[in-house]
């Protein structure tokens, strides 16, 4: 196992660290159950804007017992109209510069992934969750919006209809109905997510750096788009990406068989 390097210059309530080609970002706030404020989003900014070169994914997690309860709510009590739509967009901003990055994410959820919590989850590009682990959006209730862009993720995720209900009835999917419904892609045991998230962030990080940015740029533009338009913009990815010389390298090793097939599980 490679050894850990701390990355300096984050607030306390975030810890990150190097190890290899991963990088590990952990929400350090336990005694608010990882509730977001600004300082900690600007740190998972000022995190992403610092990872050097070498690094090929990113696993993002929680300390204590949840993944993040959501928004500070004393982060709304001083804003007027004008500053609050600020706020929501400078959330997009940073969620923004890790959806569209340079490496992708693995979220690992346990505990609360509620509100701004689910928001930020749903930027990342693989999630895992522990049975622990419960989702809800109760800004109806609190008489306020989601602001973090979970009104363009999520219904992505699980449909319009289903956050509706969520958000209007105040209802709570458990772990194993989050993956049903497509919150999740992984379920494991409770303490055993951020094993399974560094198995796959280690996974991630041997793709090609091309693929791995297409994948997360080009397709879910291409999944926004018309198909006309989509099946141009993936004809133009497949021959950049199978012209790129690593790309090459692999494909010379897989035909003259140095490179391991596909097996089930």
């Amino acid at each position: 196992m490679a050894a850990e390097t701390p990355i300096a210059g984050l607030p306390q309530s975030l810890a990150g660290t190097l190890r290899g080609e991963l990088a590990i970002l952990r929400l350090a706030r336990p005694e608010k159950r990882n509730a977001l404020d600004d300082t900690t989003v600007y740190g998972i900014e000022t995190f992403f804007d610092s990872l050097p070169a070498t690094v090929r994914a990113v696993v993002l997690h929680g300390e204590g017992e949840h993944f993040s309860a959501g928004l500070d709510l004393t982060e709304l009590t001083i804003r007027n109209t004008a500053e609050a739509v600020h706020h929501s967009r400078n959330w997009h901003r940073v969620f923004e510069r890790f959806e569209f990055g340079n490496v992708p994410v693995v979220a690992v959820l346990h505990g609360a992934i509620v509100g701004g919590g689910l928001e930020l989850a749903s930027a990342c590009h693989v999630r895992v969750a522990e049975r622990s682990a419960y989702y809800a959006l109760p800004e109806g209730s609190r008489g306020i919006y989601v602001g973090g862009g979970g009104s363009v993720r999520i219904p992505r995720l699980i449909g319009v209809a289903r956050m509706m209900d969520m958000m209007l009835t105040g209802r709570t999917y458990d772990a194993a109905e989050g993956q049903s419904i497509g919150l999740t892609q992984y379920l494991v045991d409770d303490g055993t997510g951020l094993d399974k998230g560094l198995e796959l962030a280690a996974r991630i990080a041997g793709n090609t750096q091309l693929t791995n940015y297409a994948i997360m740029h080009v397709l879910p533009r291409i999944a926004d788009s018309d198909p006309a338009g989509g099946y141009l913009m993936e004809s133009l990815m497949a021959a950049i990406a199978s012209g790129d010389e690593e790309a090459q390298v692999r494909l010379r090793d897989f035909l003259e068989k140095r490179a391991p097939k596909v097996l089930r599980g």
